[in-house]
């Protein structure tokens, strides 16, 4: 005999390799994450193809969603201890809006977005989901998409969820930092949500706890060299864009390409088509099984370029990088170019799948914009990055860009 679903104990808890034991105490969090919108989320990968750089970042969306939830959790804990009040609907709703804040991601997410869904941002979509939601739940969801879009009157409950401080930050970091194994990435989080405060609306820190923020800021930064800007990542996330380009071409030419539904409705849909219901269900369908599947058989192709740019990616056969503070010099890109279309065979328009420009940006903070506030003992509140004793992260609030230069080594 089947168990009617509504019979089922909707309180469980979550073993999270991070944090320990995650509680699971609301009946409708439960239902959120059974749902398969949700779900879809355990194959997605949070870190993309990272694992070509460190083998154990095979962690998911799914992970760090409810890991995100869990430092609101706590961080709503504490602010209501200072004497911030918070309801019980509050709570669940900014309980909900974190859970959900990745829904909208697609199969190793910016790849994709450059690639075969480029009309409509990871963040729209997941609004579109959460709206779906909304009404599959019977209007529950209301205060958690007011407190996602940032129109609700407590600024602060949004500034847990988006900001330069917020529980999205801190979980990825501890997470990718965990799984990738790069130790510098790990940060305090127990200190830091020990020291959070509200200063008028906004979220603020303690001015005690100015020396973990620093911390939090220069893990950020090097996890953005290390791990995902690290050169080995660029060079397989632009290999992975190359091939979903090139499929996609193909696909629009009318060559019929192995795929499943999903994937291939979203190599024919045209770029100029609104994002309607049947392309959420469809995208509600996409994971990164289906592209990875697709590609493995992509390695047998008739069109050379797509089997080849396949193959390389699948047996990490990966192009070679120069990365540097320079700009790249256009005649040297040219006469890569022509040297490829020799080697390859192909024509000069075709060798943009080989031999590929572009720049990565670390900015850990930024100044006067959503800006990290210190809230001082006497009251005055001041952006961190002012702070006179702070001249670190005055350093750490500088952008900082490099330059690459991707291309085949064959021609090393």
């Amino acid at each position: 005999m089947i168990a009617n679903n509504t019979d089922r104990n909707k309180l469980k808890i979550i073993n999270d390799p991070v944090y320990g034991f995650i509680a699971i105490t609301d009946e409708l969090i439960f239902d959120l994450i059974e749902h398969r919108y949700f779900q879809r989320l355990r194959r997605i990968s949070q870190t993309a193809l990272t694992s070509n750089v460190y083998p154990g970042a095979h962690h998911t969306r799914f992970h760090h969603a409810i890991g995100a939830m869990h430092l609101t959790k706590e961080a709503i804990e504490v602010l209501r201890f200072k004497g911030q009040e918070i309801t019980d609907e509050e709570e669940l709703s900014t309980l909900i809006a974190i859970l959900l804040h990745d829904i909208g991601h697609g199969p190793y997410s910016h790849a994709l977005e450059y690639s075969i869904v480029p009309v409509i941002s990871h963040e729209e979509i997941t609004v579109k989901f959460m709206d779906k939601l909304n009404q599959e739940f019977n209007g529950k969801l209301e205060l958690a998409i007011e407190i996602f879009r940032n129109n609700y009157k407590k600024k602060f409950l949004h500034q847990l969820i988006s900001s330069q401080l917020d529980m999205d930050r801190l979980d990825y970091l501890n997470r990718d930092s965990f799984y990738s194994g790069v130790v510098e990435g790990s940060v305090n989080s127990k200190r830091l949500i020990a020291m959070l405060n509200i200063a008028g609306d906004n979220l603020a820190i303690d001015d005690k706890g100015i020396y973990s923020v620093e911390k939090f800021l220069v893990a950020r930064r090097l996890m953005y060299w290390q791990v995902y800007l690290h050169k080995t990542v660029i060079v397989s996330e632009n290999l992975l864009t190359k091939v979903l380009q090139r499929a996609r071409k193909l696909s629009l030419s009318g060559e019929e390409l192995f795929s499943s539904s999903a994937l291939n409705y979203f190599l024919k849909r045209s770029e100029d088509k609104q994002f309607v219901d049947q392309d959420l269900d469809l995208f509600s369908k996409l994971d990164d099984y289906d592209v990875f599947g697709a590609i493995k058989e992509w390695t047998n192709s008739s069109d050379k370029i797509l089997s080849d740019l396949s193959r390389r990616l699948i047996d990490r056969r990966l192009p070679k990088i120069e990365l540097g503070e320079r700009k790249i010099d256009k005649d040297h890109v040219i006469s890569l170019r022509n040297k490829v279309s020799e080697l390859f065979n192909i024509s000069f328009e075709e060798t943009k799948n080989y031999v590929i420009t572009g720049k990565v940006e670390n900015n850990a903070y930024k100044k006067g914009s959503d800006s990290i506030y210190l809230l001082k003992k006497n009251g005055e509140v001041q952006d961190i990055a002012f702070s006179p004793d702070q001249q670190s992260i005055t350093a750490i609030s500088e952008s900082m860009k490099k330059y690459f230069l991707i291309f085949p080594r064959e021609l090393e």
